[in-house]
């Protein structure tokens, strides 16, 4: 059996790709064969640097700029991939934001961006997907999070946010998997980011002791689930969430 994982003459996008997990997200599935369309908000620095570094390990990708939260940017923005890489094989849910604050106090505006954002935002780019993957089949992997199962003091909104994900992933995988389209969810842990370098010292410390492996995930590490998840390799799993968080939160 080859256990190699090969996307030689796929397709993907992935959103939220500009940096942290997505963009180790990206990378894999480019180093794998596969054609990316790496998405974010507007290019920067960042988005341009990951496609020159695609680039010159010899694998295809381009920038695509769409607000996840936009409906018909998201159809748009779908749409323009598929006519440009001719089909689209894969698709990756990673884009994402969070607004903390406690209950009580949390705004209007707080609760909706996140929910927008990390909910609104995976419904609408699988809406798009699903219309065109059904003629070949194809696969999807939405980022969630440990936040969905453990909840996260302060992070209401994007417990609820990821939690949603995990039921709209099962629901899909149900709806869509006589078509030939695995639908499934990775929810990391503590990973370390842009999200944990602010963080004191001490609490980063604090937070590793929790881990059973005893130390933050790397974006890499996340994105070898997703790149097994989006591979033949997984060719029977759907409907499935992939927990990346170090024993964390042993699931």
């Amino acid at each position: 059996m080859n256990t190699r994982i090969s996307l030689q003459n796929r397709t993907a996008l992935v959103t939220g790709a500009a940096r942290g997990i997505g963009a180790a997200c990206a990378q894999a599935l480019a180093r794998a064969g596969a054609e990316v369309a790496v998405n974010d908000l507007a290019a920067s620095a960042e988005s341009d640097a990951l496609v020159a570094s695609i680039a010159a390990e010899g694998g295809k990708a381009w920038f695509l700029p769409f607000n996840v939260a936009d409906s018909a940017a998201v159809k748009a923005g779908i749409a323009e991939a598929a006519a440009r890489m001719g089909r689209l094989d894969i698709l990756v849910n990673n884009a994402g934001i969070r607004q903390d604050g406690i209950a009580m106090s949390m705004s209007d505006e707080q609760w909706r961006m996140v929910l927008e954002a990390n909910l609104d935002g995976v419904f609408f780019c699988c809406r798009a997907a699903l219309g065109l993957m059904r003629k070949q089949g194809g696969s999807i992997v939405n980022i969630s999070s440990v936040a969905a199962f453990a909840g996260s003091a302060g992070q209401a909104n994007y417990s609820a946010a990821k939690a949603g994900v995990v039921g709209l992933t099962r629901s899909l995988a149900l709806e869509y998997g006589g078509r030939g389209i695995r639908v499934n969810c990775v929810a990391p842990g503590i990973i370390a980011t842009s999200m944990t370098e602010g963080l004191k010292p001490e609490f980063k410390d604090e937070l590793a002791r929790r881990i059973a492996l005893g130390r933050f995930g790397l974006p890499e590490e996340v994105a070898q689930a997703v790149l097994f998840l989006a591979s033949d390799m997984a060719s029977y799993i759907s409907g499935a969430t992939i927990h990346v968080n170090g024993g964390g939160y042993p699931a």
